[in-house]
């Protein structure tokens, strides 16, 4: 008997899906996530958040591939030799250079840098948030539209990894780029949303802080505009990868920030296998 998930894996595609996307509504002061629990007393976030229910195009379907310059992401078939993405040691001494490769395969740098990796177990039984985590619990999905650098956080950036490199920061072109795989089964419950960068509006960008343990780094969380125009790749399996830019030192001329979030696919069958990822981070510089 062929099982709900079969189904919808062999059934025609639909070229688009209508879901809710997570984006800011509104913020008194400078909004916040707490990443870890917080302090006695202090809520997980200081700011409003709104429920928006979107078209998300099944980008496999467009009639032309999308470029990480032009839209802001791009899929490539990217086997990796990992198997095990619970071996933190592994994914540091062999999955950063297969990162490594294929940001510089995927982008045209001439070099490339991964400086961390999330790895993110969906949690069926909690509503989709901002990804955060409790003591003991692995790293949630994130269903807050957001982008991961800012102007300021993605020139600081470069800073950090060629000052842990002991090396004077180059004078040249440079990006910051996430690569996002599934690496359990295809992803059917809770795929990844991207915004095709040219229907961005720097007023749609909000600051925001994301608290950690020992820093506090600085994001856009973005506000909805019908403007936005939104993607996703479906069934990703392990041996793909989707590259998109999160912040790009060039001004004018290629995309540059690339918001995104995880949703509730409105189609994926009951019995689906909650999605598990990695994301690599990584520094790519144009010279």
């Amino acid at each position: 008997m062929m099982s709900l998930e079969s189904t919808y894996l062999t059934n025609t595609p639909a070229q688009s899906v209508h879901a809710a996307l997570s984006f800011l509504h509104q913020a008194s002061e400078l909004p916040y996530n707490y990443a870890y629990a917080p302090p006695n007393g202090t809520p997980w976030e200081n700011y409003e958040a709104v429920q928006q229910e979107i078209s998300i195009s099944d980008a496999r379907y467009q009639s032309h591939a999308p470029s990480i310059d032009i839209e802001g992401y791009v899929l490539k078939d990217a086997p990796t030799s990992i198997r095990d993405f619970s071996n933190h040691d592994a994914i540091v001494a062999r999955y950063y250079a297969e990162a490594a490769e294929l940001a510089c395969a995927a982008t045209g740098a001439t070099q490339a840098y991964v400086f961390d990796h999330l790895v993110r177990k969906r949690d069926a039984s909690r509503e989709l948030d901002f990804g955060r985590t409790t003591k003991g619990a692995a790293v949630s999905a994130n269903g807050r539209v957001h982008n991961d650098y800012t102007e300021q956080s993605g020139r600081k950036r470069l800073s950090l990894v060629f000052e842990r490199l002991g090396q004077t920061p180059p004078h040249a072109r440079y990006a910051i780029v996430n690569i996002w795989r599934s690496i359990k089964a295809p992803v059917l419950d809770t795929p990844l949303a991207v915004c095709d960068a040219r229907s961005v509006n720097s007023t749609d960008l909000i600051t925001a802080e994301v608290r950690y343990p020992q820093r506090t780094g600085e994001i856009y969380l973005v506000r909805h505009s019908s403007n936005q125009r939104w993607a996703y790749f479906s069934t990703m399996d392990r041996h793909e990868a989707l590259i998109f830019k999160q912040y790009d030192s060039q001004m004018h001329g290629v995309a540059r920030f690339t918001p995104h979030a995880a949703f509730i696919h409105p189609h994926a069958p009951a019995d689906a296998i909650p999605r598990e990822s990695i994301e690599a981070r990584c520094l790519v510089v144009f010279e």
